[in-house]
């Protein structure tokens, strides 16, 4: 079972291996999970993360 664990930035790029500005690019087209706020920290589940990896497939 997948441990529900907040992402930050830079754990996504490593595991999409695109760039910031790439990341962006696509939440607004709508091609990627947008991410969640808590105060001032932005973050994405990583159950967000692995099921939009396995659709892509």
């Amino acid at each position: 079972m997948n441990e529900l664990k907040r992402l930050r930035l830079p754990q996504v790029i490593e595991k999409t291996g695109w760039k910031k500005t790439t990341i962006y690019d696509k939440i607004k087209k709508g091609e990627f999970p947008e991410p969640k706020k808590d105060g001032r920290t932005t973050y994405w589940l990583s159950t967000d993360i692995d099921n939009w990896i396995v659709s892509r497939f």
